[in-house]
């Protein structure tokens, strides 16, 4: 079944993107006519989501401003220790605030609309997506088994077998698997909040539960990090995705 709730991590400073990243949160960059979050906004809304939680914390304003624009569609939670924690702690303060299976989605993400539509239609209820290698730099490259999540790295030779594909940002999330990472996490933030939703929980949960990675090899993505990614999804990227929205438009 189809999930109607969706998650936005969008905490993070967005340092490596300067005096850029300094005056909008990442999610307020901007290639076409509205800021990339928006427009994971209406594509979420087209994959039929009707709830959007988004987790903020540098410059939130940006984002309690949005909260207004939409109405009932989104709903923000501040993290106060943005600056002192991982993308796992934002994640953890929705755990009074979810009670059904939910996307997961990183607010500094353009993607085509085929990205969420693959989760939607998914069978199992826990799926990590993952695309073909882009060489893009600083990717995340996944390891799996029988098309399960076993690790995570963006050492690819760490990884203890070959890279099944690289992590897009965008998941599936039961309320079971939540529950385990809630766990996982709070066990691990007796020593640091600087723990990954991906990489440390995601992965250290997946040894007790089945978390599927379905790969698209061709799908148009890119996450903006910092400059040399944002000019790629300028030049590239971008202009593809406009051109197969303009296409399914008809």
């Amino acid at each position: 079944m189809k999930v109607r709730t969706a998650v936005i991590l969008a905490a993070g400073m967005g340092t490596r993107l300067g005096e850029r990243g300094r005056q909008l949160p990442k999610g307020f960059l901007q290639l076409g006519e509205r800021p990339i979050v928006e427009e994971s906004l209406h594509r979420l809304q087209r994959a039929d989501i009707t709830r959007i939680l988004i987790v903020t914390g540098h410059l939130s304003r940006f984002y309690a401003d949005l909260q207004q624009a939409y109405g009932g569609l989104v709903q923000t939670v501040n993290n106060p220790e943005f600056a002192d924690s991982g993308s796992m702690y934002s994640l953890y303060l929705l755990r009074d605030h979810l009670d059904e299976d939910f996307l997961l989605l990183e607010s500094d993400l353009i993607y085509e609309q085929r990205a969420l539509d693959t989760l939607q239609a998914a069978e199992q209820d826990n799926a990590v997506l993952l695309s073909g290698f882009t060489g893009s730099g600083d990717e995340v490259f996944v390891e799996t088994r029988a098309g399960l999540l076993v690790d995570m790295s963006k050492q690819r030779t760490r990884l203890g077998g070959q890279a099944a594909g690289e992590l897009v940002g965008i998941s599936r999330i039961s309320q079971p698997l939540f529950a385990l990472m809630v766990d996982y996490a709070a066990a691990g933030f007796r020593r640091t909040l600087h723990l990954d939703y991906e990489t440390d929980c995601l992965v250290g949960v997946s040894r007790d539960t089945a978390i599927h990675c379905p790969v698209v090899e061709d799908l148009l993505w890119s996450e903006i990090d910092d400059a040399a990614h944002l000019a790629r999804a300028q030049e590239t990227i971008y202009p593809k995705i406009r051109a197969l929205d303009a296409s399914a438009r008809g």
